[in-house]
């Protein structure tokens, strides 16, 4: 099956990702100033109104390859609430190449929101077995569906390869603070490896599993390390796994109580699936004395705003 790729692919590709940064606010909470920390996100939701978050981090230089090598389409993996595939079929949609989603499950009578929009937006959907997309390309089933395509570019689950670390080693280099804490909430744990690999000794980084039982992510994280043949010394990070709410997507009175209040604060959009549990964590440490007074604390917002829960 034969895949085409919109002429101005990398024209739009290098003039997009090079030059987009997102600003770094800071919050005026009344708990964090009584207890005299201040506490900053980085607005990585602002970076595109599709392509938000860490998932444009970890597409920019996917996508710098995806053009390199000449290939005119991505296939990627996730579930039916998957910002990973909403955000791979929003690039495709904009910089013109053709997207294929194998999604976990069986295929529902009614699509979410979030594959409503994957269509919406171009890109094929191939329903498959929990067991068949467990084994990802080993299983046969989706075997026969990557040999539908050619010139095809496979990337994996969350986009969690060498060239995310990549992407994601860069939000450190558009803060200009002195840091003490960074923290962000956690997956497939690419976001947090690739933020590793900065090197910066200087801060201590939590990373917030959003899964239940997250402490895999560990391994998964020193997998991505090795793999890509990074170095570094880990011993500067910690998971905090007590705020999962129940699970992947899932979520509490608790929780969206906690959403609500922090946007009337605020001003910041939260959505329930990754940063309001990573905040929602942040505020519980600070309350339990774990931030010692004068901690800079920076919260990476990364977006996926297409799946929050309006409250």
């Amino acid at each position: 099956m034969n895949l085409t790729r919109h002429k101005s692919f990398v024209m739009k590709d290098l003039s997009e990702f090079n030059f987009r940064h997102s600003p770094l606010q800071k919050l005026d909470i009344a708990l964090f100033n009584e207890l005299e920390l201040e506490l900053f996100i980085k607005r990585d939701d602002l970076l595109h109104p599709l392509i938000s978050g860490n998932k444009w981090r970890k597409l920019k230089y996917n996508l710098f390859e995806l053009e390199r090598s000449g290939l005119v389409g991505i296939l990627t993996f996730g579930g039916a609430y998957s910002n990973h595939l909403h955000a791979v079929a929003a690039a495709g949609q904009e910089f013109g190449f053709s997207t294929i989603g194998i999604v976990r499950g069986e295929e529902p009578k009614h699509y979410s929101p979030t594959l409503i929009s994957c269509v919406e937006m171009g890109m094929k959907l191939y329903f498959v077995s929990r067991e068949d997309y467990k084994q990802k390309e080993e299983s046969l089933e989706i075997q026969k569906i990557i040999y539908k395509y050619e010139k095809i570019f496979i990337l994996k689950e969350g986009g969690a390869n060498e060239f995310a670390l990549k992407g994601c080693a860069e939000i450190l280099d558009e803060i200009t603070i002195p840091v003490d804490y960074f923290c962000t909430a956690c997956g497939t744990g690419a976001t947090l490896a690739g933020l590793l690999t900065s090197q910066n000794s200087a801060i201590n980084f939590i990373g917030f599993p959003v899964l239940k039982g997250g402490e895999f992510i560990r391994e998964e994280i020193n997998k991505l390390l090795q793999s890509t043949n990074y170095e570094i010394q880990t011993t500067n990070y910690e998971l905090k796994t007590d705020y999962h709410f129940g699970g992947y997507a899932k979520h509490t009175p608790e929780l969206l109580s906690f959403i609500h209040s922090f946007e009337a604060q605020t001003g910041v959009l939260l959505e329930q699936v990754y940063t309001g549990k990573m905040m929602f964590g942040i505020f519980d440490l600070a309350k339990k004395g774990f931030f010692k007074k004068g901690t800079k604390i920076v919260a990476l917002h990364t977006g996926g705003l297409q799946g929050k829960m309006h409250i």
